[in-house]
């Protein structure tokens, strides 16, 4: 029968055809530089908003304020001075000189400090020079004269009307000044508050354009992002579902609907995919029935064949010997010869058919595995062996072995196999050496066939060895002998059918592992194979521990 596999057809991956319009990354980057380009020009505006207010409240807080308050001082200073020496000049105490000459320096530090606060005013300037020439006129004319006399009150009543008229112009220089200062500060005062409203409705405006941005940024990906994102979310849960007929649409931006399109592209491959496997689902169910019953009736035949074949060759050996028994006077030693080869290959058919039979029934037989202690299976089988053990002075040793899940029959013919093989195939005048061990090995793993993934075994694994200082097998046969029916010896040389080491592949493969010729091993044979070990029942996570049933180390000779 044909297998489903040679029907597969390639499907041919589906190509979208391009979309027309912006993909989404492209509005993305137009709309971004807009933004951008509206934040420079707007951040521009917010930054010369910011420049301006402080540079004119600089003006106001860090020079003309300043410079109206060391105008006042000054003022002050002269109105000491003028105290002072008045005080001096009407009764003549020395005293009275103490807040002229605090007031000199008092004027001379406002003026210091006036000075620079209206450098590039010409204005300030000239009025600052002004109130500077009265003062000195006054100094000249009054206070240094006064100041300097010892006998000042004749002098200070000579010249009162006067001086009295000079210090009133200081103070009209005085109030001029201010008043120019003051002036320039009430300026400086109303720009900064238009320089605070520009500022506010500069910022103002920014905070709205970019709410405004935001929300066109909003509406924008809500429109051409998310409900095409969600249109197409919907069509993806419909097919998910099972409905597999269900068409996607495309719509929204040019990458979209390319995504989209690829969607619906994988939806109708897996629609084809999925209609081919049930096809050949149901092909190979077909199949299996068929391969059932094939097997069923290939089993009855088997079960047939070993007893019809065997009847007759029963009965050719029977009759062959009771031939010879009868006429064994009339037979010559050619005639006996000839008679006692039929029997010999009738007991040999007998032992092949056997054999071909067991070989047959690995892996059908529906056994259940359980724990196999290898340390009492190997001594059952060396009674088995006992008497070719007792003829050629055999020793068997074996120690540590594990117990290991399987089925005992069928790894007991395991063992039979390679020991007989290891005391069949000795060396000329040694008596045979064989040794059993087993050493724990990293677990297997596991493969799903379902999906194709792998696990690890849980199960501890274990390799066994059985090893002899026979003959030997050369490295270049270390495969050939698996082979059923293949021999590197004469049947004169040595009996059998070639037919053990195979038996012995098929079932510790059948137990999930696999055994192999150790052509490293030069002082005779050693054949290595790995069988699963038993899980502890308390520790379901397969944990290192090997098994208490574990059989303790014996010899057998």
């Amino acid at each position: 029968m044909q297998s489903t596999a040679d029907e597969v057809r390639p499907v041919r991956p589906r190509t979208s055809s391009p979309r027309n319009g912006w993909s989404t990354s492209r509005w993305l980057g137009v709309g971004t530089a807009l933004a951008l380009v509206v934040l420079v020009v707007l951040g521009g505006c917010g930054t010369w908003a910011l420049v301006r207010a402080t540079a004119v409240n600089q003006r106001l807080v860090e020079r003309w304020s300043p410079a109206l308050i060391a105008s006042v001082r000054m003022e002050a200073a002269l109105v000491n001075q003028e105290t002072g020496v008045r005080g001096y000049g009407l009764t003549g105490r020395i005293e009275f000189l103490d807040p002229y000459r605090d007031g000199l320096d008092q004027q001379r530090k406002a003026v210091g400090e006036l000075k620079p606060l209206i450098s590039g005013d010409a204005h300030a300037q000239a009025d600052l020079a002004v109130v500077n020439e009265r003062v000195e006129t006054w100094h000249a004319y009054v206070a240094r004269p006064v100041s300097a006399s010892v006998d000042p009150m004749p002098l200070a009543r000579q010249r009162a009307e006067e001086g009295r008229k000079q210090f009133d112009s200081v103070r009209q220089a005085l109030r001029v000044q201010q008043a120019g200062i003051v002036a320039e500060r009430d300026r400086a005062r109303a720009d900064l508050g238009a320089a605070r409203t520009m500022r506010n409705t500069v910022f103002m405006v920014i905070g709205g354009v970019v709410l405004a941005l935001m929300a066109l940024a909003f509406a924008g990906l809500r429109l051409g992002v998310q409900r095409p994102l969600d249109r197409l979310r919907a069509d993806v849960r419909k097919v998910a579902s099972g409905n597999f007929a269900h068409a996607i649409d495309p719509t929204g931006p040019a990458d979209v609907q390319d995504l989209a399109g690829d969607v619906d592209a994988m939806r109708r491959r897996l629609s084809e995919e999925l209609h081919f496997k049930d096809v050949a689902r149901a092909r190979l169910d077909e199949q299996a029935t068929e391969l059932r019953r094939s097997n069923d009736e290939l089993e009855q035949f088997a079960y047939v064949a070993s007893h019809d074949l065997q009847e007759p060759l029963r009965k050719i050996a029977s009759f062959c010997q009771l031939l010879e028994r009868r006429y064994a006077e009339q037979l010559d030693d050619r005639g006996k010869q000839y008679i006692a080869f039929a029997v010999d290959g009738a007991n040999r058919m007998q032992n092949l058919i056997n054999d071909l039979l067991t070989f047959s029934r690995v892996g059908r037989l529906h056994t259940d595995d359980r724990p196999v202690d290898l340390g009492d299976l190997v001594r059952r089988t060396l009674d088995d062996l006992d008497l070719a053990v007792q003829e050629t002075g055999a020793t068997v040793a074996y120690d540590g072995l594990p117990t290991v899940e399987g089925q005992p029959t069928q790894l007991g013919l395991v063992l039979q196999n390679l020991l007989s093989n290891a005391i069949k195939f000795r060396a000329a005048d040694t008596p045979p050496r064989i040794r059993v061990e087993a050493r724990r090995v990293a677990s297997a793993v596991r493969h799903d066939g379902r999906d194709g993934s792998e696990t690890e075994d849980p199960r501890p694994q274990w390799e066994i060895s059985v090893s002899d200082n026979g003959i030997g097998i050369a490295p270049e046969y270390a495969d050939r002998v698996f082979v059923i029916f293949q021999r590197l010896h004469t049947r004169e040389s040595y009996a059998g059918n070639g037919i053990g080491l195979a038996l012995c592949k098929k079932i510790v493969e059948h137990h999930g592992g696999s055994i192999a010729l150790d052509t490293d091993y030069t002082d005779g044979t050693r054949f290595v194979f790995t069988l699963p070990g038993v899980l502890p029942a308390d520790d379901a996570s397969g944990a290192d521990r090997e098994s208490d049933a574990a059989a303790p180390a014996a010899t057998a000779g």
